[in-house]
């Protein structure tokens, strides 16, 4: 079959789709929905994390260079959705989505309880890339929901029922589940 060459920014797909909590200087919490996060080294166990400089999580991270990812699962998806496409400048996202804020270990931000993987980190270097800013951030504690522990200590993944992101829609491993902006328009 022939090629065509297009011009695409969604090209590499998919992308998992995670919860972001960051924290403002006096520790109020906030949640950004973001697909463009991904590991980017393994020891030190390092992780990418992608974002516009007009969104409210920028300037908290760059106040506060400690955040959360949390992964959510497919029960979660239109609270997810939902906190990609309003703003914690205005909305408690916590409240708006009956979020619970698990004080975190190691980082200021806060563990969301209802994602069963939750990573704390520290953002140890950032990159201005054009449209968006790379927090490139180092992995200081991993918690994990026991039921998801199989008999050996390790994470059965097929528990976990995460999600990801391909042009404009959310995908559990089999099916589509969602559209982005879906849950603002009831």
């Amino acid at each position: 079959m022939a090629k065509i060459t297009k011009d695409i920014s969604g090209a590499l797909f998919p992308t998992p789709v995670v919860l972001v909590t960051t924290v403002d200087t006096a520790g109020k919490p906030n949640i950004i929905t973001l697909a463009w996060v991904g590991i980017v080294c393994s020891n030190p166990f390092t992780l990418s994390v992608a974002i516009r400089p007009s969104r409210y999580s920028h300037a908290l991270l760059e106040a506060v260079p400690e955040l959360v990812v949390n992964v959510p699962t497919k029960e979660i998806v239109a609270s997810t959705d939902y906190c990609g496409t309003v703003s914690g400048r205005s909305i408690d996202k916590f409240a708006a989505c009956g979020f619970t804020a698990i004080p975190a270990d190691e980082v200021r931000a806060p563990l969301i309880q209802e994602c069963p993987i939750n990573l704390e980190c520290r953002v140890t270097n950032t990159l201005s890339l054009g449209t968006h800013d790379v927090f490139i951030s180092q992995v200081a504690k991993v918690h994990v929901d026991e039921g998801l522990v199989d008999e050996s200590g390790k994470v059965d993944h097929s528990r976990v029922a995460p999600f990801v992101y391909l042009d404009m829609d959310y995908w559990t491993l089999a099916e589509k589940i969602g559209r982005y902006g879906y849950s603002k328009k009831g």
